[in-house]
């Protein structure tokens, strides 16, 4: 969870604009010194709550640490973002005075409204519907696909940060069961299980060892997953952790492809699973490589492409006549974990933020899966946890 200098201090100045313009307007518009005081004094503890938050260590704290440090950020968050949309909304009401007329009372009464209405929404994002899974099915009409595949079913899960859980394997086991219900023939997860390190993984060992699926779950690495997010004593401590992540999977029963190929076979037929290690635009770092994973991706072998960042999609498989990968499966983005009507500010970021998205020619596509889990704030406004079940079609 990293919190860039300039950003934090334009969050800070930014906060006090807010507070003060909103003590001065209570001061002049409420006969009561009271509320007034009130915003005075709860502004100084969310300030003191913002220092604490920001001078704990995120990168060498334990997990309890960073948990803290996660929730009381978020709460300074779920505050002052409303209070600044009632800043706004109130500002604009103020616009007839420059004319000498009155304020628009009404439209103060609605800024009011719409804080209150952000505030609760960001709690019920975090207490409930962070917790609420969504299934999305997706048919893909694969060309040639072989026909043993026709109808095939591949659930995909990605994001699951599991370290923002503690211990709490609740929800994971509530994902398990409803992948398990779905009966998929394989599984195959996009990367970031963790936050940080692996040791975060060890409570849910057992929750996510049940996941069945006759022809096995497929797993990559994502970014987060490569210890880049904490600090360690050498680059040795680093790797070893790595490697003790991998093992987990691997006793979970998980095939985790770290720049490998492994071939799903149903009678004669069989397609490729490739699974590349992260591969995505800074600044996250490249561990990938798909030459190494899969040498002659142009031949006519039917694949499916597991890569964590979707970049890696836009930048070297779409619209690459010398690439011949049906699908690619994509995690990272979360949507931000906002998303309402379809819209999300990770299209800001990410051209492919959610969802399936095709070349021009006709012959890539991508799903990106919004993730399960959440990291930074523990809150996902709209953006749902997502299992997407994916059936596999063959084209008439």
């Amino acid at each position: 969870m990293r919190i860039p200098l300039l950003f934090l201090i334009t969050v800070i100045v930014l906060s006090l604009l807010v507070d003060g313009y909103i003590y001065i307007m209570v001061r002049r518009r409420c006969v009561s010194k009271v509320p007034a005081r009130l915003q005075l004094v709860s502004a100084v503890l969310l300030y003191m709550a913002l220092i604490v938050g920001v001078s704990m260590p995120r990168r060498s704290g334990d997990d309890g640490s960073l948990l803290f440090i996660m929730w009381v950020l978020f709460g300074y968050m779920t505050f002052i973002m409303p209070k600044l949309v009632f800043v706004v909304v109130d500002a604009v009401a103020l616009l007839p005075v420059l004319w000498h007329g009155r304020r628009w009372r009404w439209l103060s009464l609605t800024g009011g409204v719409i804080a209150i209405v952000a505030f609760l929404a960001m709690w019920w994002g975090a207490l409930v519907n962070r917790f609420r899974v969504d299934v999305r099915e997706v048919d893909f009409e694969f060309p040639h696909l072989p026909a043993a595949f026709d109808g095939f079913k591949i659930v995909q899960i990605s994001d699951l940060h599991v370290g923002t859980y503690g211990d709490d394997d609740r929800f994971v086991r509530k994902l398990v069961g409803v992948i398990n219900g779905l009966h998929p023939d394989a599984v195959m997860f996009t990367g970031d299980i963790v936050n940080r390190h692996s040791s975060e993984l060890i409570p849910f060992v057992d929750a996510l060892s049940g996941i069945e699926a006759p022809y096995g779950v497929f797993s990559i690495l994502g970014n987060h997953d490569y210890g880049d997010y904490a600090d360690w004593p050498s680059e040795a401590d680093k790797a070893a952790d790595v490697a003790a992540l991998c093992a987990m999977q691997e006793s979970m029963g998980w095939k985790l492809l770290l720049n490998q190929t492994e071939f799903i076979h149903s009678g004669r037929d069989s397609i490729a699973v490739i699974g590349v290690e992260n591969i995505g635009d800074p600044p996250f770092r490249i561990y990938g490589s798909l030459p190494k994973a899969y040498p002659g991706v142009g031949d006519s072998v039917s694949k499916i492409l597991l890569s964590h960042n979707p970049a890696h999609w836009t930048d070297s498989i779409s619209d690459h006549d010398d690439v011949n990968i049906a699908l690619t499966l994509s995690g990272h983005t979360h949507a931000m974990q906002i998303e309402v009507a379809g819209l999300s500010p990770a299209a800001m970021r990410y051209a492919t933020w959610g969802g399936m998205y095709g070349d021009e020619a006709g012959r890539h596509a991508l799903y990106v899966n919004i993730g399960a889990g959440t990291v930074g704030m523990p809150m996902r406004l709209g953006a749902t946890p997502e299992i997407t079940l994916i059936t596999l079609k063959a084209m008439p």
